[in-house]
């Protein structure tokens, strides 16, 4: 509902739990789109560019850049639609039309306001916009105009038209007085016999929940049910909010749930019998919590048009935030136990109690301190069913969400059984000063005793089959600390014992052997030979590149960091996979890396900011439909020229170049520049391009993350730019073209000449002259 209603209310408080885990919320300020504050629309054509209706006009987002078209009259934008032709129809104040491309394919503004009766031009402001059965349908506050081509159909309002939208191929409109209409045979006739919804309240969106139902929302008493045989009230412990939150507008996320758009709190989801399933606010990350509009885009994210800005919400990512405080602590551990899920940060140890739910990100629930446990936490272990904490104050055991003290040494940050046998009866533990023993008497863990000999700050320890203890130093080398008959013996391993260098080895166990992670790739101990000697499996799929941490998961797959990249060495296929998370470079504690594999749907990450959730099953399955378009096309000498503005005008469903119509260029224009992007919103990090230049160079270069591409004094002849964009999963669009063709220097000379003795109507687009003019 965009009809603007000036409304003072007071918010209403909801104390209720959201999910554990929410997706990123990425705001466009004004100065990031370069637009008015209000948005009161958004659509998305074919090839996936975003449109908005914005104060200062309309508005389209191609993944990288905005632009901004404003109306002849300059008012404001309050309706988008996109025909099936790929027109962009619009409405302003006393104006509506549409955008199309022109010859050299920028948009172009078509107005139809001269298609309608003198009588009925002062209309105001274009609330919606619609098509349907091939018409176009423009809501105003009195009037609603129907075109069939440039023929057109007024509709006048007995009181006012307050909303108009299609349903279960449908086209309804509410008229303040008579309530809800249904258009028959070119007649607007009351949906039912008497009007059942609430006098003098707005209906904000009719949205198809079942083949012969629908779901109404009201902007200030609620939801409804729509059925054949009336409308009533949706039976929901939440009517009170939803009524008191002031509904703007909705849209369906999937069949079984609903995103409300709200004026003063910003957005919840919910389900078909109006349970609360989340919600979004300022506190989740918006710009502000008056929602004018809502919606899903081809790739099921959530786009906001705000009071104030844009917001974008990536709601069907795999990857979630989960911040246990409001202080915003550094994730370094995390664990389950007792069905509670413990988040170990720089301010504590944080702990909720988990529902029943496959992905657990979506757990509703409010993370409580672990009592006495203020300050740096540094790892959780589970052993004899028994949770450990280490902590910068020392060694805790959890009970009943509060710590215990059991070791007053300073700094612990592991804890590691000396077997596999339950229970375990001695395990080691890891802290500033080197490695203590505790014993498992009666129940308890009891310590520690320090092993002699060895002070070295102990952050990276395993056992391996024989038992034996191995810690390794980023600065001070790597050790293993063996027990005999006179006590502990530690023995160095430098680059005399294989490794690569005395500095950053990092020892795991992964695959039931001792591996260090090194500067130069991943080596793997050799007991027969007593050295560690770089891993041939996995030089094969890493390369040489450094790695500074390992974990392996219950499938056997493999995660690493490398610098400030995380990866998975993929084991599930056939054959190894290789697998980037690009949206999580530079958000890792470097150098403190912690991941938790519960199972393929939970993975928990460590971050700067508390942690992140990844649903690895549905990450690999997310597999975007690229696309890529050349966005522009500039030529240039002493200034430039847009030779293509990223629209082809014959075939635009398509993005392909007509080939009657393509550019000459003059040779004396020096340079040609390509812009392209891929309108994969939210995920730029995860693209990457390579192109080439037939007729110039037949092989594609590099793949990149550039989004741009200059040649320069390109001799006579016809060239094709082709683009084409992959993702970190490797899938990889087709390829987008532009051709165009270099004229040699003798050419304007003769055709000028000749057009003066013949002329002729030229069927190019254009050829740029010397004089750099553009001759049509």
């Amino acid at each position: 509902m965009k009809t603007l209603i000036l409304l003072i209310c007071l918010p209403v408080t909801l104390f209720c739990q959201n999910t554990i885990g929410l997706p990123d919320v990425i705001n466009y300020s004004k100065q990031a789109y370069s637009g008015g504050l209000q948005n009161w629309d958004i659509k998305q054509d074919n090839n996936g560019i975003l449109y908005v209706a914005n104060n200062e006009g309309l508005l389209s987002f191609n993944g990288k850049n905005w632009n901004l078209y404003p109306l002849p009259n300059k008012t404001v934008v309050r309706s988008v639609e996109i025909s099936s032709d790929n027109k962009i129809y619009v409405g302003g104040q006393d104006e509506l039309g549409y955008f199309s491309p022109a010859s050299n394919g920028q948009l172009k503004y078509h107005s139809l306001t001269q298609f309608i009766p003198g009588k009925d031009r002062s209309f105001g402001d274009v609330w919606d916009i619609l098509t349907f059965k091939k018409d176009i349908y423009f809501r105003t506050l009195n009037k609603i105009f129907k075109f069939t081509n440039e023929a057109v159909a007024t509709y006048n309002a007995l009181s006012e038209w307050s909303y108009l939208g299609v349903c279960n191929n449908h086209l309804y409109a509410q008229d303040n007085k008579t309530g809800l209409l249904n258009f028959e045979n070119n007649i607007w006739k009351p949906l039912l016999e008497k009007n059942t919804l609430p006098a003098n309240d707005l209906v904000t969106g009719i949205l198809a929940i079942q083949k012969d139902s629908a779901l109404i929302t009201t902007l200030k008493n609620g939801l409804f049910i729509l059925t054949e045989t009336g409308i009533s009230k949706l039976p929901s412990a939440n009517n009170q909010l939803f009524e008191s939150e002031r509904i703007y507008a909705a849209t369906l996320l999937n069949n079984s749930w609903i995103a409300l758009a709200t004026n003063n709190s910003g957005v919840y989801i919910i389900d078909l019998n109006g349970n609360l399933i989340q919600s979004f606010s300022k506190k989740e990350g918006l710009q502000n919590n008056n929602v004018l509009s809502i919606f899903l885009d081809n790739q099921n994210n959530l786009w906001l048009g705000l009071d104030n800005g844009i917001d974008l919400i990536t709601y069907n990512t795999a990857i979630k935030q989960i911040n246990p405080s409001t202080q915003d602590g550094s994730g370094y551990t995390s664990i389950i136990h007792d069905n509670r899920l413990f988040i170990g940060t720089s301010n504590g140890l944080f702990s909720v109690v988990l529902q029943p739910t496959p992905d657990l990100s979506f757990s509703k629930g409010i993370f409580t301190p672990v009592t006495n446990t203020k300050g740096q936490a540094w790892s959780l272990a589970e052993i004899n069913n028994q949770l450990l904490l280490g902590h910068h104050e020392g060694a805790f055991e959890i009970k009943d969400n509060q710590a215990i003290l059991i070791s007053s040494n300073p700094g612990f940050w592991n804890f590691v059984p000396l077997s596999s046998v339950f229970p375990v009866s001695k395990i080691v533990a890891g802290n500033y000063n080197g490695l203590e023993l505790f014993n498992y008497n009666n129940g308890r863990f009891i310590g520690g005793t320090p092993i002699p000999g060895f002070q070295e700050s102990s952050r990276f320890v395993t056992i391996d089959a024989e038992d034996q203890i191995w810690v390794s130093h980023p600065y001070h080398g790597l050790f293993k600390i063996m027990s005999t008959n006179e006590g502990f013996v530690v023995k160095v391993y430098t680059e005399k014992n294989g490794l690569p260098s005395i500095l950053n080895n990092h020892v795991y166990k992964i695959k039931n052997e001792v591996v260090a992670a090194t500067e130069k790739g991943v080596f793997l101990y050799n007991p027969q030979k007593d050295r560690f000697e770089q891993s041939p499996y996995y030089q094969k799929i890493l390369g040489g590149q450094s790695i500074r941490y390992l974990k392996e998961d219950l499938a056997g797959n493999v995660w690493f960091v490398h610098e400030k990249t995380l990866g998975v060495i993929d084991l599930t296929g056939k054959e190894p996979s290789l697998i980037y998370l690009p949206e999580l470079n530079n958000k890792m504690l470097s150098g403190f890396e912690f991941i938790y594999p519960v199972n393929e749907n939970n993975i928990f990450l460590g971050g700067e900011k508390g942690f992140f959730h990844i649903n690895y099953e549905k990450y690999k399955q997310t597999i975007p439909n690229l696309q890529v378009q050349i966005r522009s096309v500039r030529i240039i000498n002493k200034r430039d020229s847009l030779l293509f503005g990223g629209y082809f005008r014959e075939v635009n469903e398509k993005q392909i170049q007509d080939p009657r119509n393509i550019a000459e260029v003059s040779y004396q224009w020096k340079n040609i520049h390509f812009e392209f992007s891929s309108s994969l919103f939210g995920y730029q990090s995860n693209l990457e391009y390579r192109y080439r230049l037939k007729g110039f160079d037949e092989n594609w270069s590099d793949w990149t993350n550039r989004t741009e591409k200059e040649y320069t004094h390109l001799p006579a002849g016809t060239y094709t730019f082709e683009v084409k964009v992959r993702s970190n999963l490797g899938n990889e669009s087709v390829p987008a073209s532009y051709t165009f063709t270099m004229l040699p220097p003798w050419y304007l000379t003769v055709w000028a000449k000749l057009s003066v003795l013949f002329p002729v109507e030229h069927n190019h687009i254009f050829i740029i002259q010397t004089s750099e003019e553009k001759i049509q």
